[in-house]
This record gives C-alpha cells, structure tokens and sequence, in this order.
C-alpha cells in the first residue's frame, strides 16, 4: 500500500496531540495516511499497554488512517543506532510516502527529540541504494520522501508555518480523547501527571486558536521544516 503521508510519533498519542487536525484535513481532501507508533508507551505513569494499544485503534479510526503499525522500540531506552534505523527504512519503504511527518525536534520528554531525529536520519537512509532491507523475504526498493515536517509538542517552539484546521477541531479533539486513560478525568483515581492535567487539556485548545488567530483563522496547527519551504507564486499563500 502506498501511502501520501506517514506520521510517526515516539508514542501513541503523540500524533493526535501534535498533527491530527492537519491528518484529518488531508484525509478529507482525498489523501491516505498511516501512523507509526515508535513505543506502546509503557512507561507511562497511567493506564496500561493493553488500554493504550485500544486507545490508538480507536484514535485512528476516528481520524480515517489506512494504517497504524507499531514498532515496539523501548519506551525511554531507544536509541538512533542501526538497528532501530532500520526498523523505521523499513516502514518507509513499505509505504513510501511523499511526506513524513514526526515528533517535535526538541521537547520536555526525551523520546520526542530522539524519535525526531531517529525518523529523520532513516528518511534520508531510506533513499540510498546499497541499504538493503526486505519484508516477509521480499527484498525493498529505496524510497526517499520528498519531505519531512517535525510538529510542536510540549515547547513553544517557533513554527515555520501552520495549517489551517478550522474545520477539523472537533475530529483533533475527539481522536485525543480517545486516550481517556491519558488525560484530565476529574473522577479518576490514576496519579496525576503533567498530560493530566485540565490546564494541559485546555491548552490543546487555546494553543490551536492562538495559532489560528495568528494567520487570521478559528484553528491551526504548527509545523517546523528541515528545508526551505517553496512556492510556485506569492497567490500561492492564504
């Protein structure tokens, strides 16, 4: 299957948090989309991997993904070495998309930068030749994606541009929540975690709208690039 987007994130969850709007938009406009998940997030204060695995399943399927794979790297202890670049060429190559999309490039949680760097050095091996990986005994093509966007986490991190999701903000917020284990629930009996908080939640709002008020929409989401971005005319811009 090939896919026009692939997201990764070092966690289930990290997607929702960071992209979906952006996902939903572009799986409204016809493109397929997959999720990646590094981690089963195991270490995660609450919840469980059995409840986080239901959670991203039914995360996708409100967000429309074709494909949701996860590569059951150690949650807190992978690493951007051979082995695990390899397990990422892989995923490229089986789906060979035009645009990957991955963590922050620099967050509060550890795996975040590391994810982000570890997807993005495996984008550019994926291209080269002499790498040779094969699936269930078949032997892969090289694939390189025409680019890589990194979305914003926990940090303020300056975007270098942002989507307009007005009209996708009830899907972002409902493929969120799909993590109930996760987030601020004032009748759970889970410890409380800096995610699980009200102010968190909130701010996944406020953070969008303040977004949106900035390029004169209700909602967007930002993104950071590795190249420059390019246009084919100034009309091309909202």
């Amino acid at each position: 299957m090939k896919l026009d987007i692939l997201a990764f994130g070092a966690h289930p969850d990290d997607v929702e948090l960071g992209c979906s709007g952006t996902i939903a938009k572009e799986i409204s406009l016809g493109k397929k989309v997959g999720i990646i998940d590094l981690t089963r997030g195991e270490l995660g204060t609450r919840g469980s991997v059995a409840i986080r695995n239901e959670e991203a399943r039914k995360a996708g399927e409100i967000l429309g993904i074709e494909v949701r794979e996860n590569l059951d790297m150690r949650d807190g202890f992978f690493v951007n070495d051979e082995k695990h670049q390899l397990a990422i060429i892989k995923m490229i190559r089986k789906y060979r998309p035009e645009i990957v999309i991955c963590n922050a490039i620099e967050d509060r949680h550890i795996d975040h930068g590391k994810g982000s760097k570890l997807v993005s050095d495996s984008c550019f091996l994926s291209g080269l030749r002499k790498i040779e990986t094969t699936v269930e005994g078949t032997s892969q093509e090289p694939w390189r994606p025409k680019t890589v966007y990194h979305y914003l986490q926990w940090k303020n991190i300056e975007p270098d541009f942002v989507v307009d999701i007005s009209a996708f903000i009830k899907v972002k917020t409902a493929s969120i929540l799909a993590y109930s284990s996760q987030f601020y629930d004032p009748n759970s009996n889970e410890p409380e975690t800096p995610i699980a908080t009200k102010n968190f939640l909130e701010s996944i709002h406020y953070r969008t709208q303040d977004f949106g008020r900035l390029v004169g929409v209700e909602y967007a989401e930002g993104f950071t690039v590795e190249r420059y971005l390019a246009v084919n005319s100034l009309s091309d811009l909202l």
